[in-house]
């Protein structure tokens, strides 16, 4: 779950299968041609020219987006935008009179950004509905209180909006839902426990919204599913006994960013599908438990910022490629032998994690592979020359308020390091003239000396040193 990010689509497979059938000589019924013309009306900008087909007189089937199965009737409007590029996308709001496709099973307008208005309750009087999506656009106001009406939907993406309020009560008679995502709005109020009649959910996505309370104890029923985003909202209290009966099938699970509280339950060892766990920023105590040595199939962990405890188990698990166990209260002494050997790991994060070994003992299996490695706030030695000559695709390197000793002007840097944070170490020597090429730097607060070479970074990143000269500093003496 970053797939928790990415949607899955299972209905673009659906509708490629069923275009194979479909006689691509059907005619258009006036009320879909009617339909569609008033929403194409209804948009104000079209740059990319996806609407550029539909022209009034001929077959609205033939149209870009439009796909009539086996019938004059419209079944499927698939017009996606471009998420990364806005300015391609369509701009306007959703006209009432899509209402006059009453055949419809798949509407998919979302990833434009730039569509605004309300909820389109036009949706409400489309009774062969089987999937929506209009993610990621500017739609507003609270979502309708019979939004329930729905109910022979099966996906629904309202993600990436503005919509507020609560979450109606009666979404919990959409009962053939496998998928329900929303996701990244401004929703208020509880997780209702109607929902628990969702029994067919496979990815109940509600993260980065304003909902609080506790987590109900909703999940008895909710045996098929897999991904579960509650992250980035205001829930707290300890985790509902219920959610034990998801772990049969349960491959991601995001809680991050709560204020969530209590001790990790020892039944996470029964969660062995899971693929990423993310708990991070929350206020979870006392110890790891040691089932986590169970879960064999991790690829993502992230305990991050909570208050957890030594000790940490030693883990039987090489998938892990994401692992980040910085600022809780562990005092780990070194870098753990599990975490030392994991063959392909990409994002290293141990900061504030009581290490106090010497770099120059820290042996990585697959150094080639790391990307971003945070080690600050501990009180690691020795020097950075020799694992850095053994990477290749370092993108980002924090060691800061560490005891590291060595001479900067012998590092050799990776061609691929965009940041670089050695502040408040006990490095010496010459800056030397590659760190141009760094996006971010900050080399304050040691011992560096010398005449800086041309940078466009500011004077923070440099203070504090004892004899460092030339602009953004003093001007050195002749």
């Amino acid at each position: 779950m970053n797939s928790f990010s990415v949607t899955l689509f299972i209905f673009p497979i659906i509708i490629f299968l069923q275009c194979l059938s479909s006689t691509g000589a059907a005619t258009c019924h006036p009320d879909d041609e009617a339909g569609l013309l008033a929403f194409k009306s209804g948009i104000t900008q079209d740059p990319s020219g996806m609407l550029s087909s539909w022209k009034k007189g001929t077959s609205c089937c033939s149209w870009k987006g439009v796909i009539c199965l086996n019938s004059d009737r419209v079944t499927i409007l698939e017009l996606v935008g471009f998420l990364k590029k806005p300015e391609r996308s369509l701009s306007g709001t959703l006209s009432p009179s899509l209402a006059k496709l009453k055949h419809l099973n798949v509407i998919s307008l979302g990833d434009h950004g730039n569509i605004t208005g309300p909820f389109p309750k036009f949706l409400l009087q489309l009774p062969k509905l089987r999937y929506v999506d209009i993610q990621n656009n500017r739609l507003s106001g609270p979502l309708p209180a019979n939004i329930g009406v729905l109910n022979t939907l099966e996906e629904i993406f309202l993600n990436g909006n503005k919509f507020t309020g609560s979450i109606p009560s009666s979404i919990s008679n959409l009962t053939r839902l496998s998928y329900l995502f929303l996701g990244g709005n401004l929703l208020t109020g509880t997780i209702r426990f109607e929902i628990s009649n969702l029994k067919l959910l496979q990815n109940l996505n509600l993260g980065g919204n304003r909902l609080s309370g506790t987590i109900p104890d909703i999940f008895e029923s909710m045996t098929l599913l897999k991904f579960l985003d509650l992250s980035r909202n205001g829930f707290s209290g300890e985790l509902p006994p219920s959610i034990v009966s998801v772990a049969p099938t349960l491959l991601a699970l995001d809680l991050s960013q709560n204020n969530l509280s209590g001790t990790i339950p020892s039944y996470i060892s029964r969660f062995n599908r899971l693929e990423k766990l993310n708990l991070s920023k929350n206020r979870f105590s006392g110890v790891v438990p040691e089932g986590f040595v169970n879960l064999t199939n991790l690829n993502n962990l992230d305990l991050s910022h909570n208050l957890l405890t030594d000790q940490f188990p030693d883990l039987i698990i090489n998938t892990i490629e994401y692992l980040d166990l910085s600022y809780n209260l562990f005092q780990l002494e070194t870098i753990p032998k599990w975490v030392t050997s994991l063959p392909s790991i990409f994002l290293l994060k141990l900061a504030k994690c009581g290490i106090k070994m010497s770099l120059d003992d820290w042996k990585p299996a697959e150094p080639l592979y790391f990307h971003y490695i945070d080690l600050s706030k501990n009180e690691i030695s020795g020097s950075l020359e020799r694992f850095l000559n053994q990477t290749e695709y370092l993108l980002e390197l924090r060691v800061a308020g560490n005891k590291l000793r060595f001479d900067m002007g012998n590092l050799t840097f990776p061609r691929t390091l965009k940041t670089l944070d050695l502040s408040r170490n006990l490095v010496y020597g010459k800056v030397p003239a590659t760190v141009a090429g760094l996006q971010r730097l900050n080399i304050s607060q040691n011992h560096l000396c010398g005449e800086l070479p041309a940078t466009k970074f500011p004077a923070s990143a440099f203070a504090g040193n004892d004899c460092l000269c030339g602009s953004p500093l003093s001007p050195c003496k002749a």
